[in-house]
């Protein structure tokens, strides 16, 4: 039995260029799916987020056309509202890495208005990048990565040169926020130094460099469970 770290966002809004509090948090199916498939195979998911705040699911990622019709957007929803760690969070800060196997890092647009920025966060991924265990992030949530230079990016961040991929360019011009976004999250990973590495738009794409496992978009997410799932004790 493996313990695993989920770091969620603990923001309700994504604050857009002209200064629209978008509501946002995390998505649904970046979340849900790797819980279900890490706890299914009896493993034990512990919640943390910036201060300890229940996160926020992003209501859109509930939608019918994001679950293959009404009937996936109710399951979505019912299994969601079924998983009690995502209710009682701890506080990023207070968290102690040897006391887990494994760190996911499920997105949304929540990281890139917090964890982008987050210094506890930056902190945990950079031990745990260190420590060689395995480290799941997807989707937005490498945002997160933002945060591993130290304060106004005084030092390099220990990924740059990893292979990883996020959500693209691309995919956010085509989810319609590219033109109201105040920066786009490819376009900073590429200036931080990382290897983007770009798939096809909204196809599982996942990418693994060492202990950094990284999924381009949702439908990464179970990929990238299903990967780091192999690692796990």
């Amino acid at each position: 039995m493996a313990r695993i770290l989920f770091v969620l966002t603990g923001a309700t809004h994504w604050t857009l260029a002209d200064g629209t509090a978008h509501p946002t948090g995390f998505w649904a199916e970046e979340a849900v799916v790797p819980y279900r498939t890490f706890t299914e195979a009896g493993h034990v998911v512990t919640v943390a987020t910036p201060g300890g705040v229940v996160p926020a699911v992003d209501r859109a990622s509930l939608a019918p056309e994001f679950n293959g019709g009404e009937e996936g957007a109710a399951a979505m929803a019912d299994e969601l509202t079924k998983i009690t760690a995502f209710q009682h969070p701890v506080t990023l800060a207070d968290v102690a890495l040897d006391d887990y196997d494994a760190v996911f890092y499920p997105g949304g647009h929540g990281p890139m208005e917090d964890l982008s920025a987050d210094a506890d966060s930056g902190a945990l991924l950079n031990a745990a990048l260190a420590s060689g265990k395995p480290l799941g992030i997807v989707c937005h949530a490498p945002a997160a990565l933002l945060a591993t230079t130290g304060p106004d990016g005084a030092v390099p961040s220990p990924f740059a040169g990893y292979r990883v991929t996020a959500f693209t360019n691309a995919e956010e011009t085509q989810a319609g926020f590219a033109d109201k976004a105040r920066w786009l999250l490819q376009d900073r990973l590429v200036r931080l130094g990382v290897d983007f590495q770009e798939g096809a738009p909204w196809a599982p794409h996942t990418v693994s460099d060492r202990n950094l496992h990284t999924g381009q978009n949702p439908a990464s997410a179970g990929p990238l469970a299903a990967e780091i799932l192999k690692l796990l004790p």
